[in-house]
């Protein structure tokens, strides 16, 4: 069976092919059309996988979405009827920004839009697949028999935290809350109250909290509410969003209690890092609440966290320090990037009961480029470039990271989801405090306060960190070992942590042994990564990869085999005038 997953109408559109069971495609629209958070139809990567006219559409069985729209419809009129006449403002699309009023209407949204592009020829059935079921369906391709699936986010069809068991038979959901009483979306108000962009920088918050002190951790204790058996609520007396959305989301209690909203770009003072440290000490309380009843109420000791809070890694870190679980996955898809895939999974494995074929050891499913398109994109660019074997390229970009270098690092099939995991990485020398200033000065031009992610050789992690799993994904935020913490100081975090990438052999044989030859030159085994870009989606292709080497301060370019150190004025004018245009548009 060939099933498409597909999303558009929605922040984190995209598709993903699932063939018998195996992924084969796995594209966020936004690293195409180059728009973070992109809404549209997804139509660059509907192209990309099936062709320009779409011939590949023939070989598809049957397309899903994550969601359920009837239930969608269903759990928005009652929010609408209960909330009048103040929630009529649910129906304007500022007031939920991340979805268009077509996720409502989604099926026929999409048939509409791929009729147009196929003309009469019939489409497959749309199979709509609950939203949190798609992203408890990760169980599928991770790497135990059974498990305890946590799914947080902002919200899903009918709810906005989920539990499931999974084991030989399937998924069961197990119990969840109402759709409003939502960490997720209690962190980003509060991550817009704080000047932030909502639903795409809340890890800067969560970056900012380890600045801040704890003047406000019991204010923020009486808006997240513990309760017996795992429960949670939200003190609504604070919050307006289930009325108002994001056009009022919170109360003038909320003010009285905290002061002021900060503007965009202001400056951040103490008040603004203590309600940073408020909001994730609370967050990762209320999480690890959770985790702990369902480790006393289920047997498995391995737990799953799925949904866009599942990317607070500090969070997850504290999950797998303060419950029995002795292993915690969290994809590297977690957030909305993989609900596509996880539609196509929750119908091949649960509803059509196959059996799984897949443990996921890397997240390299997207769009990789031959040869002959990187040179042709080198040329085309004016730019000279040594191509050398294998191991010439791997220990000419070891010295020059060991000699200080900042190498942006394109390699194969980029990543799903929205970590640069070692194939479209910025990467540089950790061992100096100095150089996390040098990428934000040179390159990333972000806020200083926000860390970069040291990757490590799997097997010498421990060495390095308080550990005791794997963690290839960047999903956990453990503490440096004090006594090592010198040894890579621009990956040290202000709070003694860092968010760690273990990095195998057998997952990407390339930058495995980058890190190695770096680690013999260095006797440090880890290398400092950050997301190949600035200020736009992670690269995909290689002509966006070279202009954002030539639009910033990066030393080297090693682009597939090319190692590349030529930049030109004419050049870097071109590449800053392309990306101008494409700002205007």
């Amino acid at each position: 069976m060939r099933i498409l997953g597909l999303v558009g109408a929605t922040h984190d559109s995209g598709l993903a092919i699932l063939d018998n069971g195996w992924p084969t495609l796995v594209l966020e629209e936004e690293r195409l059309n180059r728009i973070k958070r992109t809404k549209v139809f997804p139509h660059h990567s509907l192209v990309a996988a099936l062709g320009a006219d779409l011939a590949g559409l023939k070989d598809i069985d049957v397309i899903t979405t994550p969601w359920n729209v009837a239930l969608l419809r269903k759990s928005f009129g009652k929010a609408i009827l209960r909330g009048l006449p103040g929630s009529l403002s649910l129906f304007l699309e500022s007031s939920h920004t991340p979805q268009r009023n077509e996720i409502v209407l989604l099926n026929s949204f999409l048939r509409r839009r791929l009729g147009r592009l196929v003309g009469g020829q019939s489409l497959p059935p749309i199979v709509n697949v609950g939203h949190h079921d798609a992203h408890a369906a990760v169980f599928f391709m991770s790497p135990f028999e059974d498990a305890t699936v946590l799914v947080m986010d902002g919200f899903g069809d009918d709810a906005a935290t989920s539990v499931y068991t999974g084991d030989g038979a399937g998924l069961s959901r197990v119990w969840w809350t109402q759709i409003f009483n939502s960490v997720g979306i209690a962190y980003t108000v509060v991550t817009k109250y704080l000047g932030f962009a909502g639903f795409s920088d809340e890890g800067k918050v969560m970056a900012l909290a380890a600045y801040g002190d704890d003047r406000y951790v019991d204010a923020f204790r009486k808006l997240f509410r513990l309760e017996p058996e795992g429960r949670y609520q939200l003190d609504m007396s604070y919050f307006d969003f289930h009325r108002y959305g994001e056009l009022r989301p919170l109360k003038r209690k909320f003010y009285e209690t905290f002061g002021p909203a900060r503007e965009p770009g202001a400056p951040i003072t103490e008040r603004h890092q203590a309600i940073a440290r408020g909001l994730q000490a609370v967050t990762e309380e209320v999480i690890v609440h959770v985790a702990r009843e369902l480790e006393r109420r289920f047997s498995s000791r391995n737990l799953i966290i799925s949904g866009g809070v599942a990317l607070n890694c500090v969070a997850n870190a504290r999950v797998l320090e303060q419950t029995g679980f002795e292993r915690i996955w969290v994809p590297p898809c977690a957030s909305d990037t993989g609900a596509p895939l996880g539609s196509a999974l929750w119908h091949h494995h649960q509803t059509h009961k196959a059996p799984r074929r897949l443990e996921l050891i890397h997240p390299f499913y997207g769009l990789g480029f031959s040869d002959a398109e990187i040179s042709h994109a080198l040329a085309e660019a004016g730019l000279a470039s040594e191509k050398l074997d294998e191991g010439e390229l791997i220990q000419k970009t070891a010295q020059a990271l060991a000699d200080g270098k900042i190498v942006g690092w394109f390699q194969g099939r980029f990543e799903m989801g929205p970590r640069a995991l070692g194939n479209r990485s910025i990467l540089a020398d950790p061992r100096s405090a100095g150089m996390r200033n040098v990428i934000n000065a040179k390159i990333k031009h972000r806020e200083n306060f926000r860390p970069f992610a040291p990757a490590v050789l799997e097997e010498r992690a421990h060495e390095f960190f308080e550990i005791t799993q794997a963690d290839p994904f960047m999903t956990l935020a453990p503490r440096v070992h004090p006594d090592r913490a010198h040894e890579i100081a621009a990956a040290v975090h202000v709070d003694g942590t860092a968010r760690i990438q273990t990095v195998s052999r057998q997952a990407n044989q390339r930058y495995y042994d980058l890190i190695r030859a770096f680690g013999d030159i260095t006797g440090v085994p880890i290398v400092l990564n950050t997301s190949f870009n600035r200020h736009e989606p992670i690269v995909a292709r290689p002509q966006e990869a070279i202009s954002c080497y030539l639009r910033t301060g990066m030393d080297v370019l090693v682009i597939g085999d090319h190692f590349v150190t030529m930049r030109t004025r004419e050049a870097e004018a071109q590449a800053e005038a392309r990306m101008h245009g494409a700002h205007n548009r």
